[in-house]
């Protein structure tokens, strides 16, 4: 599946969707509360296995957001699980709505996050972000959803 010009990986027998352009997120959920996060993509395989997957580029600018890279994924990933569920009951598109019953069934949830860094460390491009702490910290913020998120470098 292309995101933003990156192909992420998706297995055969995986039903995906990019859940960030569904309209029910964008026209209806989003506005919840002070707003509503969003992972990129939602997959279900045939083994019932969501997988909530999340796409960070960072090889040309560096990270501005002032909350820490983990937080920032937790909350996305908890406001996805809340949209899947309201999805199917509340969503207006019945792919979206029939997409969401199924990841409804699932009977196992795994957390991706895709991490893209400059390949060599430079002044220009410097690597900031360490994906061994970073999947440490992870784990802590999201273990009653999946206990072993992945983190994975440069896939391009």
């Amino acid at each position: 599946m292309l995101i933003d010009g990156i192909e992420i990986p998706i297995s055969d027998g995986e039903n995906a969707t990019k859940y960030d352009d569904w309209a029910f997120y964008r026209n209806q959920f989003q506005k919840v509360g002070a707003g509503q996060k969003g992972v990129d993509i939602i997959t279900i395989d045939n083994d019932k296995v969501l997988r909530l997957i999340e796409l960070k580029d960072y090889r040309r600018n560096e990270r501005t957001k002032n909350i820490e890279i983990s937080l920032e994924i937790a909350d996305k990933v908890r406001d996805t699980i809340a949209g899947i569920f309201t999805a199917s009951i509340n969503a207006n598109d019945n792919y979206e709505k029939e997409f969401s019953k199924k990841c409804l069934q699932s009977n196992k949830i795994k957390v991706i996050l895709y991490l893209l860094q400059p390949k060599i460390n430079s002044k220009l491009f410097p690597i900031k972000i360490n994906i061994v702490n970073l999947t440490k910290d992870l784990k802590r913020k999201i273990k009653a959803i999946d206990p072993r998120p992945k983190v994975i470098g440069n896939i391009v």
